[in-house]
């Protein structure tokens, strides 16, 4: 637009400005149709004279007035340029932000061109965009911050512009699903008594996430994006509900403890084997229960709603990233052609016990484990074919002799000194009396607990001992190396399986029973069932110190990558739950037989909508459910809160917590944000009139809803 400049005419003491418009815009462009555009600049602009003729506009009054118009059709122009029409209601909001910014109210860094033209998402015809500054710095608060709450009064399109991201974010594939949330507080979060099925009852509460979504996204797609997890729509309450049952074991520095005993600050084990604290416990009442079962026998229990880190083959062929599902996701689809469809992630580092001292060696432990005599009723001894066993045993056990008796047998003698007794007890005796092994035999050994849990250096050693007397890698054309344990103690078998799992291995075991089997050398019959263990461990964790199997196993390639592959989930009844949340980085925690699961919600664009309706309960467990790569918008009107008496808002008491912190942002609004209809802004600004002169909040009642009479 050619402007000519304002100039002051002396005669009226007023300034004047000129402007010509090009020839390529269309004036009822500019001016609307009807004139209806002009007739809104001349009513916001009553001191002022505007003329048009031809494409020329002039405007004479008040110097700052005149600037004021001269701007706004400058504006007016660059949005024109864009091939964006102009409306009224876009021409009334660019006079409110151009005297916002020359009344000082508002910083100015930001035009109403820029506003009125940043496109969020275009769908079905109709493009998606803020409609005013206060939207354009809330959707830009979105882009910048992982949270950002948007507080404003109903209208102001706080839901609407989140749900936009949401989508745009999906489609570009910053995320991989969104998740939408709101509290149902009108049933007091307790649905169970209305009539329908779960959706049918959750329906009236979500149908304006639902009403949303139908103008960003073509409706045929919904049900299949939802059908797949890719949208999540629930109610808060159901929203949390990732379970396990109060029993369940998960793994701690101290050992296993279940579940429903874990308290917020206490450590848990995360997938990198480091001590990780629980931020938060959230119990879950009773729910339906799964039992999902890993191709290698270990299993766990967790609701239909519990999150897993899985991976199909695909995905590992593409280089794509872990994704998680829901149990009930993964029901009835977990083979791709004869072949597991799910891995799961592993440890990829040893768990980190707690160091502790020991009374034996643990590599001599595990040899007499394997191969010792520890029946008390005999000095302790111990039968291998390989002397370098038993030079390595002597090595590490002090003052013991092991002697040889001829074949593979060996005893372990005390060395005396001159002037002990003959009743002084054998080291080894009372080292095995103190750990409760003394008058075990080879069906009721086992490992104390004093190792099972002590350093990775430690288990390692015991495992060492153990495979190098009654273990031995197994080759296999093609593959690396895997390595075979058997034991007839079904307590030193799960024991084993416990220390190969905790050093990031995968452990496989069948039976062999005695009945049927070739009869043995010594009393001419089996006794007790064998246990058979094929293990695999990462290359990096070397099975054996015996030089022949080590040889062997490294000439086979060694270790390679132990993988664990959901086979089966199961229904397992209905228990009461609860659900933790942990500071681990990937939100990682180990449960039962060294599973890795978590409660996070990681690459997902989630939304809470009528957040001034949680409790501040509620709202400490939305927040920390956060996981990574994801944002969070949380909208609520503070004015409008719908909760029972003398329960705090948690939107409220939020802002006091958390403003100032880094990469959260609250972005607020006002009635001047309001793109309903005009009348809803009078509405909100007559209500914020009345409980300011009237010093009253949300119909007079601080708590929640008014009290009844």
């Amino acid at each position: 637009m050619t402007q000519t400049p304002t100039a002051q005419t002396p005669a009226q003491g007023k300034a004047r400005a000129q402007f010509t418009v090009p020839a390529q815009h269309p004036m009822v462009a500019l001016l609307g149709s009807g004139d209806s555009l002009l007739r809104v600049i001349e009513r916001a602009f009553p001191a002022a004279d505007i003329h048009v003729r031809g494409n020329e506009i002039s405007a004479v009054g008040d110097e700052r007035e005149v600037a004021l118009i001269q701007r706004l059709f400058d504006e007016m122009m660059l949005v024109l340029r864009t091939g964006q029409p102009m409306t009224e209601d876009a021409v009334e909001r660019s006079i409110a932000m151009l005297r916002a910014s020359e009344n000082g109210t508002s910083d100015g860094q930001e035009t109403p061109a820029e506003v009125l033209t940043q496109n969020i998402l275009s769908s079905r015809g109709r493009t998606i965009r803020p409609k005013t500054l206060n939207q354009k710095r809330y959707v830009d608060a979105i882009d910048k911050h992982t949270i950002v709450f948007g507080i404003g009064p109903a209208g102001t399109g706080k839901t609407y512009l989140a749900m936009a991201k949401a989508v745009q974010a999906l489609q570009s594939k910053q995320v991989n699903r969104i998740i939408l949330t709101r509290p149902a507080v009108e049933a007091g979060e307790r649905l169970g008594f209305l009539p329908g099925t779960l959706y049918e009852k959750i329906d009236p509460y979500l149908r304006p996430l639902y009403d949303a979504l139908h103008d960003m996204l073509d409706p045929d797609s919904i049900p299949r994006l939802m059908a797949a997890g890719t949208i999540e729509v629930a109610p808060l309450a159901y929203m949390r509900g990732r379970a396990q049952p109060v029993f369940t074991n998960v793994l701690t520095p101290d050992g296993w403890r279940p579940i429903g005993d874990l308290q917020v600050g206490d450590l848990v084990v995360g997938s990198n084997g480091e001590p990780t604290p629980v931020l938060g416990v959230y119990p879950q009442g009773e729910k339906d229960i799964y039992r999902v079962t890993a191709q290698d026998g270990s299993w766990t229990l967790a609701c239909g709603e519990h999150l897993w880190t899985v991976r199909t083959r695909d995905d590992k062929r593409r280089d794509k990233p872990w994704r998680v599902l829901e149990t009930q996701e993964m029901i009835g689809n977990l083979r791709a052609a004869h072949a597991r469809r799910y891995e799961l992630p592993m440890l990829t580092a040893p768990v980190c016990f707690p160091e502790q001292e020991v009374p034996m060696d643990p590599y001599a432990l595990g040899l007499l484990l394997g191969d010792g005599c520890l029946t008390g009723s005999t000095t302790p001894s111990f039968s291998t074919e390989d002397p370098e066993l038993a030079v390595s045993l002597e090595s590490v056990l002090p003052g013991v002799r092991v002697r040889h008796r001829g074949g593979p047998d060996y005893v372990l003698n005390r060395i005396k000194s001159p002037g002990d007794v003959v009743t002084l007890e054998n080291p080894v005796t009372r080292v095995l009396r103190e750990l409760d092994l003394l008058r075990t035999r080879s069906h009721t050994k086992f490992v104390p607990d004093a190792y099972l849990y002590n350093s990775a250096e430690v288990r390692l050693a015991v495992l060492q001992g153990l495979l190098d007397s009654d273990g031995g890698p197994v080759t296999q054309k093609d593959r690396t190396c895997r390595v075979q344990y058997s034991t007839t103690s079904i307590m030193l078998r799960d024991d084993v399986i416990s220390l190969v799992q905790s050093l990031g291995g995968v452990a496989y075991t069948r039976r062999r029973t005695a009945e049927g089997r070739d009869r043995g050398n010594a009393l001419g019959v089996h006794r007790h069932d064998a246990h058979i263990i094929d293990i695999r461990l990462p290359e990096d964790i070397e099975p054996f110190r015996l030089a022949r199997k080590r040889d062997k196993y490294l000439a086979a390639g060694g270790g390679g990558r132990p993988m664990r592959f959901i086979d089966s989930i199961e229904p397992a009844g209905r228990e009461e739950t609860v659900c933790i949340q942990v500071a681990a980085e990937d939100s990682l925690y180990v449960t039962t037989d060294y599973l890795l699961t978590h409660n996070t919600l990681n690459d997902a664009f989630i939304i809470l909508d009528e957040a001034q309706n949680t409790s501040a309960e509620q709202m400490k467990m939305f927040l920390t459910r956060l996981g990574f790569d994801s944002k969070i918008v949380i909208t609520g009107d503070v004015t409008q809160v719908d909760l029972p008496s003398g329960t705090k808002s948690g939107l409220r008491q939020v802002q006091d917590i958390l403003e100032g912190v880094d990469d959260v942002h609250f972005s607020r609004l006002s009635s001047q944000d309001v793109v309903r209809h005009k009348l809803v802004g009078r509405i909100v600004d007559a209500y914020e009139k009345y409980d300011s002169e009237n010093g009253t909040e949300n119909g007079g009642h601080k708590g929640g809803r008014p009290k009844r009479k």
